[in-house]
């Protein structure tokens, strides 16, 4: 699991979680970690590119 920090100064710092989850075997990524702080990041997948997009809302949408 991520989780981010941000000190004040602007700086952010990512911090990587080894404890594994019992219950939970699925990876788990942080949209604002994937889209460092902006509201869209590209995905690529087999050479299909993808943009995950984070709304106002606080909601995903994901396009092709």
């Amino acid at each position: 699991m991520y989780h981010t920090a941000d000190h004040g100064s602007g700086n952010r710092t990512l911090t990587v979680s080894t404890k594994p989850q019992v219950t939970d075997t699925v990876p788990s990524h942080d949209a604002r970690v994937l889209t460092d702080g902006a509201d869209q990041a590209r995905i690529v997948l087999d050479g299909q590119v993808y943009t995950l997009r984070i709304t106002r809302a606080g909601k995903l949408i994901l396009t092709k």
